[in-house]
Formats: C-alpha cells, sequence, structure tokens
C-alpha cells in the first residue's frame, strides 16, 4: 500500500498517534522560521561585508573554475 493515497492516510494516522495531533504543524513551525531572507536574492549587507548578489558570483566563479567542463567550443554546423 505504500505510494498510494489510502497508504499516505495511514502513514498520517500513525505519525500522529505516536507523536501528537500538531507533530505536522511543529515540523512546519521549524521549516518556516530557519528562513530569514538572507539569502543570495538578499540586499543585505551580511557579517562578511558582501550582498547576496556578489556573495553568489564569488560563489559561481568557485563552482565555475572547478568545473569539469572544457572550454567552450566554437559552433560546428552539421549538414
Amino acid at each position: 500500500m505504500s505510494g498510494t493515497k489510502a497508504g499516505g492516510l495511514r502513514a498520517a494516522k500513525t505519525i500522529m498517534k505516536r507523536y501528537g495531533e500538531d507533530f505536522y504543524g511543529k515540523i512546519g513551525r521549524r521549516g518556516g522560521s530557519n528562513g530569514h531572507s538572507g539569502g543570495f536574492a538578499s540586499n543585505k549587507v551580511g557579517a562578511d561585508g558582501l550582498t547576496g548578489r556578489e556573495r553568489s558570483r564569488i560563489a559561481g566563479r568557485k563552482g565555475g573554475l572547478i568545473s569539469r567542463r572544457g572550454p567552450a567550443k566554437e559552433n560546428i554546423e552539421i549538414n
């Protein structure tokens, strides 16, 4: 019954029985309270003195430098 709607309902019922009726509310609260709007899209200056945009640029450069793809090649048309 795993992977079905009925199985999911039974699993949810078991989880609420074991961990309490407010289990899903608790884990939702944990996830929601983790974010503090300071990601790559943020214009706020962080502890490192950079904005999110500047930080993302540096992170992207680091990833690009260690990329295993070779340099860009000319487009060759195949007839």
